[in-house]
């Protein structure tokens, strides 16, 4: 059987070893879907056509030569990365003017752990400027689409990242979270997406938005897709301070089952406002079908929950700040020419290079830092963190595992949402994550029965027991199923 978009990895794996195709052909397979198909959605900012067929022709003289088992989990996977990650010789842009021509001198770590695991790389993908925002509409080269609806946003910032998954474009995909950026998207667009447990995955190469806050993490239209990207790409990197040496078998966890786990809710999540009918009857079934598996359903409180998201856009900005004053026009980025003196070189620079949700960080960063404002938010969001820190930690005494929302409801109408405080509340159950540094992922859970498009469920873990989330996520897609390629993108659609 010649090799299709609809192929997980172990399929891929399974007809490479047997000989069906050649990792060459799954790599001109993928570029021919793209070309044909990615017009639509706008997932890719560049391609790396090069470093594609020539890691093709590693994997296929490793199958010439036997060797083929000493690769790694992804060995023959199409894979691709958020345009925040470096990639040596590719344009690393962070989709913002700033960076439009800048190229990469070298390789962030999770890149070259999943090229080492033997994915072929198919490019870098589009996402919200640095980072800033919930539905990739802020990115400077165009907003990506929704592959389940055109007119609809694929979340963010990562939407170029679950996008091209959703559309089968990738099988895997790496983004980055900062504050729900892998969650919120890969429920919209109806796949797999996990953020780790900060510091499982190393951050170095990945330009920063929150640098305590942010985290690399995979898509993958199935958990089992997602649990052979973790483990290629987790581990203690000497570049990364914060990286931890974690040792976890995520493939193997998932063959586990949820039989005598505690599975926490929250009541606070599930009446919170704003929370769509739809989407709170699909977690509940999740939780009703964990419950016949075997699981025991517990309550459990995050008293300090409600508190997340003025935390967050508090320290998230303050971060942004500090990491963006390195975009100057002088060692990075943008350069207005004809100025005559550096201060008018600075400011039209950055004018120019920075989008409208970029400079609102800044400028609420800039504040939020200032003499006589610090000591007012800063150190308050500081001990807030604290807070919702210890209400995790106490909840995982009576659980294994948190289940909840991922999002409030399904993917929005571009230009749907235009008030940035509205937008920034799609991010209201996946702040919390971030802030006290868990692990989460979105896992698939069916359709809303009003809108049509896919609703995903959150699995919450303890800080490096991620593991557990993959155990109940693999129970959830043993009755949902693995998520589809989006129908007007599924294979005999798509000329196939």
């Amino acid at each position: 059987m010649a090799y299709n978009a609809n192929m997980n990895v172990a399929d891929i794996r399974a007809g490479l070893l047997a000989g069906d195709f050649t990792a060459r052909e799954v790599a001109e397979a993928s570029f021919k879907r793209i070309e044909e198909l990615d017009g639509e959605v706008h997932a890719f900012l560049e391609l790396t056509k090069g470093a594609a067929f020539e890691q093709a022709a590693k994997i296929d003289e490793a199958l010439a030569n036997g060797t083929f088992d000493e690769i790694g989990p992804l060995a023959g996977v199409p894979v691709a990365f958020k345009d925040n990650m470096n990639y040596e010789g590719t344009h690393t842009t962070c989709s913002s003017l700033m960076l439009e021509n800048y190229v990469s001198p070298y390789t962030a770590t999770c890149v070259a752990k999943t090229i080492e695991a033997g994915g072929i790389p198919l490019g870098k993908l589009n996402m919200d400027e640095f980072a800033f925002g919930s539905s990739t509409e802020t990115s400077a080269f165009g907003p990506t689409k929704n592959p389940w609806d055109l007119e609809r946003v694929p979340g963010g910032s990562s939407g170029g990242s679950a996008a091209s998954v959703a559309a089968g474009l990738a099988c895997v995909t790496l983004g980055s979270d900062t504050g729900g950026s892998i969650r919120q998207p890969a429920a919209f667009c109806g796949i797999v997406g996990v953020k780790p447990t900060y510091g499982m995955v190393s951050r170095y190469g990945v330009v920063a938005f929150g640098s305590s806050l942010d985290q690399v993490g995979p898509f993958a239209r199935s958990v089992r897709d997602a649990a052979a990207a973790m483990d290629a790409i987790c581990g203690h990197d000497p570049m990364d301070c914060t990286s931890q040496y974690v040792k976890a078998d995520f493939r193997a966890a998932c063959e586990q089952g949820v039989e005598g786990m505690r599975i926490g809710v929250v009541s606070g999540f599930m009446n919170a406002p704003g929370l769509t009918d739809e989407v709170k009857a699909r977690v509940s079934e999740a939780t009703e079908a964990l419950r016949e598996a075997g699981a025991e359903i517990v309550e459990v409180e995050l008293p300090h929950a409600d508190a997340a998201i003025s935390a967050y856009y508090v320290l998230g900005p303050c971060e942004a700040f500090s990491n963006l004053a390195r975009f100057d026009s002088v060692r990075y980025g943008y350069c207005a020419e004809g100025h005559k003196d550096l201060g008018s070189q600075y400011e039209a620079s950055r004018a120019a290079g920075f989008g409208m949700e970029a400079k609102r960080r800044i400028m609420l960063g800039s504040y939020l830092l200032s003499s006589g404002v610090y000591e007012k938010y800063y150190y308050p969001a500081q001990q807030v963190r604290t807070l919702i820190t210890q209400d995790y930690q106490a909840a995982y005494e009576k659980c294994d595992v948190i289940l909840a929302p991922t999002s409030p409801r399904t993917a929005f109408k571009f230009g749907e949402i235009g008030d940035p405080v509205e937008m920034h509340l799609s991010d209201i159950f996946t702040v919390s994550i971030n802030i006290a540094g868990n692990g989460g992922m979105n896992v698939p859970c069916g359709l809303g029965s009003d809108t049509g498009l896919p609703v995903g469920v959150q699995l919450i873990a303890p800080q490096f027991k991620d593991e557990n989330m993959f155990r109940a996520a693999a129970a959830l897609e043993a009755v949902y199923g693995a998520a589809p390629i989006a129908p007007d993108f599924a294979a005999g659609k798509a000329g196939e």
